[in-house]
């Protein structure tokens, strides 16, 4: 057997070249078996081999894409992906010798520029404005690997106006049509919606120098400058018109008259179903100088306040309105509204109870007036106009065929507005729903950093404030409970209120009248004794019924809060 494996061993070493003199220790290592390495083994270390190669090429570009940007700006690599995509697009911005398109129902939105603050802030511009009717919103998102990109949204409206819009060329489009409506006796309602800080008071008001505003710039004065030089020409100069205006705010569910010291005024309705605001003062005005101190008077008075987005924020709706009248009589009426910033809806989980109604009014207020917009545009048999104080006073705007309607979307171009301007975009988008892609080109919906697919790492949160009926329907139990609290406590505010007026009327007059007896000389005593008796009783009886209704009051307060609580800790 030795000799065979001596062979075979001489055999084996032939075959691997192995030098017969070399020592049998040196041998011995040479012929022991070489293990291989696994596949496997191998394969992991190619793919961490080119995924290094590959994060040494990302480095390498971000670091050349750097060079070319801002790098103490925050987020430059969304700024380069817009650039980027801007690039692509042939832009063709609305421009003043465009014509004039009249729609009984006409929705547009405007782009303000990037502010001081913005621009210290460094922020970035995430809204493009490529045609005269579309806007696109180029949100940034990021994926769970970490890997940001853009997901790029499209809107359509009648129009859309750029940063370099100006006052003038927003109202030619917008309310300019309105004016002559309310000669030839119809209704015109123009609003402004959109987050504190958009631009809404400064397009219907004016321009801004510093702090001091320029009124003879704004919606406002440039529909009544209009309106006087219709009044001028000759197929109009004889008709003894006259033009009055109104100011006031509805703040909170209640109106107010800015132009006669904020005093609170009553909304009823007559016996011919029509709204009237009780106490409302008309001023008339012979030009538009006269109209321009008016809008200055009303605006000082107007309610603002802070929140959480904002440290100045209107916390009211604001509605300017220029009345025709001929020989006393009601011609025509255009409503011009700065509506309250549309990010006093998300105020509703608020510690303050006051800022939660604030918040829930909004929300109700703007929920009612797209609906009536809505039916309007429709041509709907019903008009839910009750549903809020500001669509009950502007009943008569949304009804008859002579109605039109105008709304101007305001929207702030900062990154971190983008959540409140995609609110505000589909809202302005439920009032008239035009398809983005109609006429408007193809838009790129997501742009990334890399040609790789991946999950995004989450959804967008919103305070949203323009629910659909539909969408209401879905509420959760504590937001259902909220709201029906916060339509309890109105109610029963306003009954104690009402009753509180009563009383104080019913004891005037009673009192006034048992002490006037009692200055006569020879007036009868038993007949005081006892009609003030039957006044003490049914004082008390009517004092029970308002504290019952206090009770009532209080009992929807702790609802309320109890809601407002559960919601707060809720909320991610």
């Amino acid at each position: 057997m030795s000799v065979i494996t001596e062979s075979l061993c001489s055999l084996q070493e032939n075959e691997m070249g192995v030098d017969p003199c070399t020592s049998a220790q040196t041998r011995n290592n040479l012929l022991v078996p070489v293990r291989r390495r696994s596949n496997i083994v191998k394969e992991m270390e190619k793919m961490k081999n080119k995924r290094e190669e590959k994060r040494a090429q990302i480095s390498e570009i971000r670091s050349k894409r750097a060079q070319e940007f801002d790098s103490s700006c925050p987020n430059w690599e969304f700024a380069r992906m817009i650039k980027e995509f801007r690039a692509t697009l042939d832009c063709q911005p609305i421009s003043i010798t465009d014509p004039i398109e009249e729609h009984r129902i006409c929705v547009c939105v405007r782009k303000r520029p990037l502010n001081k603050q913005e621009l210290l802030k460094k922020e970035c511009d995430v809204i493009t404005v490529p045609s005269k009717c579309v806007l696109l919103v180029h949100e940034p998102k990021q994926k769970v690997d970490l890997t940001k990109y853009l997901e790029t949204q499209a809107f359509r409206f009648d129009f859309s106006f750029d940063e370099s819009s100006s006052n003038e060329m927003v109202y030619r489009f917008t309310a300019r049509p309105l004016v002559e409506t309310i000669f030839e006796g119809g209704k015109a309602t123009c609003f402004a919606y959109g987050q504190t800080g958009s631009g809404k008071t400064h397009t219907m008001g004016g321009d801004f120098s510093g702090r001091a505003q320029n009124a003879s710039k704004g919606i406002y004065a440039f529909a009544s400058q209009d309106v006087f030089l219709l009044l001028n020409q000759p197929r109009y100069r004889s008709q003894d018109l006259e033009v009055f205006v109104t100011f006031f705010e509805i703040y909170n569910g209640k109106v107010f008259d800015l132009l006669n010291k904020k005093t609170k005024l009553r909304v009823l309705e007559d016996g011919k179903q029509q709204v009237q605001v009780v106490g409302l003062q008309e001023r008339q005005v012979g030009c538009a100088e006269d109209v321009i101190r008016m809008i200055e008077m009303g605006s000082a008075c107007r309610t603002s306040g802070q929140t959480f987005a904002n440290a100045s924020s209107s916390r009211s709706h604001a509605c300017f309105q220029i009345l025709l009248r001929q020989r006393g009589k009601l011609l025509g009426k255009f409503s011009l509204v700065d509506l309250a910033g549309n990010e006093r809806g998300a105020d509703t989980s608020s510690a303050d109870r006051q800022t939660r109604m604030e918040g829930a009014e909004i929300n109700k207020s703007l929920l009612a007036l797209k609906e009536c917009i809505r039916a309007l545009g429709q041509n709907k048999s019903h008009t839910p106009f009750r549903e809020s104080k500001l669509t009950q006073v502007l009943r008569d705007s949304f009804i008859g065929t002579n109605s039109r309607t105008c709304m101007i979307a305001m929207i702030s171009p900062g990154m971190n507005s983008c959540e409140y301007t995609l609110n505000t975009l589909r809202y302005a988008d439920r009032v008239k729903e035009l398809s983005p892609h109609n006429g408007g080109g193809e838009t790129q919906n997501q742009m990334e950093t890399e040609n790789e697919e991946a999950e995004t790492s989450g959804e967008g949160s919103g305070h949203n404030v323009c629910l659909s009926k539909d969408e209401e329907e879905d509420i959760s139990p504590d937001m259902f409970n909220f709201r029906e609290a916060m339509t309890q406590i109105s109610e029963r505010e306003e009954k104690v209120v009402e009753q509180l007026r009563e009383l104080r009327q019913r004891m005037t007059t009673e009192l006034d009248y048992l002490l006037g007896i009692t200055e006569q000389p020879d007036y009868d005593l038993e007949t005081f004794v006892s009609r003030t008796k039957h006044f003490v009783e049914e004082s008390s009886r009517n004092f029970l019924s308002v504290r019952e209704t206090l009770d009532a009051l209080g009992a929807a307060m702790q609802l309320e809060e109890q809601a407002s609580k559960k919601m707060s800790r809720q909320r991610p």
